[in-house]
């Protein structure tokens, strides 16, 4: 089913479950496809078009998909893995909000960032001068790596 797919693939990942497989071939194989997308820059005179890249997406993966991707790699339940990745984000919302930057080792770091109103001294900034909360992400050097070996496809 895969052979097209795994011809280089060494026997042993070869032997694998189909599911491992069917991973193997979407982390390795499978190009990220993209088109050229038109913006026009009329910062300049005459306004000029250059073409850019955009990635195209497949869709989506949630929760339930990845406790499943998770479960299946694992000797944890999909129900486990769920609850996991809901705590997770919970521990890592209410850490935020403690004041903590969140480091997850091969994933990344989470810190919040704040937007407000200027105001010409600092004696009557507070509360009010803040309009909302972000989180800014830093992805690992390890994710970083993992992207370096993306190959890409145009469509057409």
């Amino acid at each position: 089913m895969y052979d097209y797919c795994t011809k280089d693939v060494p026997l042993s990942i070869k032997s694998s479950t189909s599911f491992d497989i069917f991973v193997i071939t979407k982390l390795f194989f499978m190009p990220v496809q993209f088109k050229m997308i038109p913006k026009q820059n009329n910062l300049v005179s005459p306004a000029e078009v250059k073409y850019y890249p955009c990635a195209v997406s497949k869709g989506s993966v949630d929760l339930n998909d990845l406790a499943k991707i998770i479960a299946s790699r694992s000797t944890v339940s999909r129900a486990d893995c769920y609850g996991v990745i809901i705590a997770l984000s919970e521990v890592i919302s209410e850490s935020l909000s403690d004041g903590n930057i969140v480091k997850i080792d091969n994933l990344g770091t989470f810190q919040l960032r704040l937007l407000g109103t200027a105001a010409e001294t600092n004696e009557p900034l507070g509360k009010s001068n803040i309009k909302e909360a972000k989180i800014s992400y830093k992805p690992s050097k390890e994710l970083k790596d993992k992207l370096k070996r993306i190959t890409y496809s145009r469509m057409r």
